[in-house]
């Protein structure tokens, strides 16, 4: 069996993350809702511990859409310092400009 590489990973994980993000919503109301009952808060407890772990929004991991980069990471961007300095090199980001002294 092939090993799967982090960003096939990560890429399963938001696509788990939209398909049950309905479900964990309702139940995470559910569960910490004072109104209800404990057995119905418990019982929501329970079946949103029984959903996949990586359905869980905070298991994704932001990386460069570039490299796949986890590290150093603009959000604005959408990628890592490595990649935006080499696009920047070679004049593919608009207003980046190389400085040298």
């Amino acid at each position: 069996m092939a090993k799967k590489s982090a960003i096939e990973r990560n890429n399963k994980r938001k696509a788990l993350v939209k398909k049950y993000a309905g479900r964990r919503e309702r139940l995470k109301e559910a569960a910490l809702n004072e109104d209800l009952p404990l057995e119905e808060r418990f019982e929501a407890r329970l079946k949103l511990a029984a959903l996949p772990r990586n359905s869980a929004e905070n298991r994704i991991r932001n990386r460069c859409e570039v490299t796949g980069r986890p590290r150093a990471y603009y959000r604005k961007l959408k990628m890592s310092r490595v990649a935006l300095r080499e696009l920047g090199n070679l004049g593919k980001v608009p207003g980046m400009v190389k400085s040298s002294w």
